[in-house]
This record gives structure tokens, sequence and C-alpha cells, in this order.
């Protein structure tokens, strides 16, 4: 719950310190610009919020891990819900007014997190989790997000490196396998999931575990 807090509060003091110039450069994320991602966040802020407030009795059907759907194929962009992304960032028209939706609105999701019994049960997406593993669950969201607004942003402030971590231990634990020691946990993210390509030297290290990538979550 804590981790939470922290890599959230990061990734919201990271897009407020951002130049209005830095909103139309490209981010990580495949088709997106850095408006596009800041205004995805702002959907998964009020999904943490409608999250929290629907309890349930039933028993939880998945943890912080199990709850992440894998695949291989990466996001190009086309998606509909992609789309949709892009129309509703470009209506903001300047990069204040969708800073100030995203400080609104994902202040009540921080402060909803803080106030969440970690045992509690929640639902989402025809999904059963306790709070504890749904918050979980969003340190790697956040980070990994984190890591797709600073992509081609050199000055922008990193993900904390608890966050990039416990991230990447959630990710070997999704592969069913660890990444190379020698790999930065950045990197082992990054090419893990598809955002970046490894380089020779890295594919050597991976060794049967480039066949294997990337493992696109969602």
């Amino acid at each position: 719950m804590e981790l939470f807090s922290r890599s959230w509060s990061a990734l919201l003091a990271a897009v407020a310190d951002l130049p209005d110039a830095d909103f139309a450069r490209p981010s990580g994320c495949s088709g997106w610009l850095v408006r596009d991602l800041v205004c995805h966040l702002v959907i998964d802020a009020q999904d943490v919020l409608i999250t929290l407030v629907t309890p349930t009795d039933a028993e939880p059907t998945r943890d912080a891990v199990s709850y992440w759907q894998v695949s291989r194929t990466p996001p190009t962009g086309d998606d509909p819900l992609d789309a949709l992304i892009v129309r509703l960032a470009a209506a903001y028209e300047e990069p204040a007014l969708l800073k100030h939706h995203l400080d609104d609105v994902g202040s009540a999701a921080g402060r909803a997190a803080e106030l969440a019994d970690p045992a509690s049960r929640v639902r989402t997406q025809d999904m059963v989790l306790t709070a504890g593993d749904y918050l979980s669950a969003y340190v790697l969201e956040w980070t990994l997000h984190h890591l797709d607004l600073t992509r081609y942003l050199p000055d922008a402030a990193l993900p904390p490196a608890e966050g990039l971590a416990r991230s990447r231990e959630m990710l070997e634990r999704i592969a069913g396998t660890a990444f190379p020691e020698a790999f930065p946990d950045q990197d082992a993210l990054l090419i893990g999931t598809g955002r970046r390509t490894p380089d020779a030297a890295e594919t050597a290290a991976l060794g049967e575990l480039a066949a294997r990538l990337p493992f696109v979550i969602g």
C-alpha cells in the first residue's frame, strides 16, 4: 500500500514538472504522445477510485500478479480505446488543463488508497481481489507508465528505485523466470515488456528467454 502511494506520487510529480512543450513529444507507448499517456493516467485514476468503492464479500479470484493478462503482441495504438484516448487528450488543448485534471483525480485516488483496508475485497473487470493486492498490482502499472513518460525526456525524474525493483519482481513472477542479474531493473522492465529491443549482448545474456519475449501486460 505504501509503495502504491510512493509510486503514484512520483508519477504525478513527474507530470506536474513537465514543460508544456513536452506534452507534444512521443511517449514510450506506441502511437501515443505524452499528452495521450497523461490522459490515460486520468482514466487509470478514475478506475482506482471506482474499484475502491466497489466492495464485495466474494472470495478473491486473483492476486497482484494474476490480475494481469499477458500477450506477446505489443500495442500499436490502433485499438478503439487507444484511439479514444488520443481524441480525449486533444480535447484538452492546453497542457495546464490536463495537468489540473490529473492532479485533481489523481490526488483523490491517492487519498482513497491510503484510507483503504488492505484486507477488504473489491471487484473490478469481473475479478475479485483484496484491496491490498489490487493496489500492489498498480505499482507495476505506475512504474511502467512512468518509464513510458520519461522514455524520450532525459531530464524527467525516473520512478522510485523501490517501485522498479518491485515491478521487476512482479514481471519475473508473470514470466515464470528471472531476467539476468546484470540487467538493471529499468532495462529488465523495458526489454521484458517489449518497450525496448535488446541489443546483441543482452540477447545473448537472455538465452532461451529471448525467444519468449515480450511479455505484454494489460
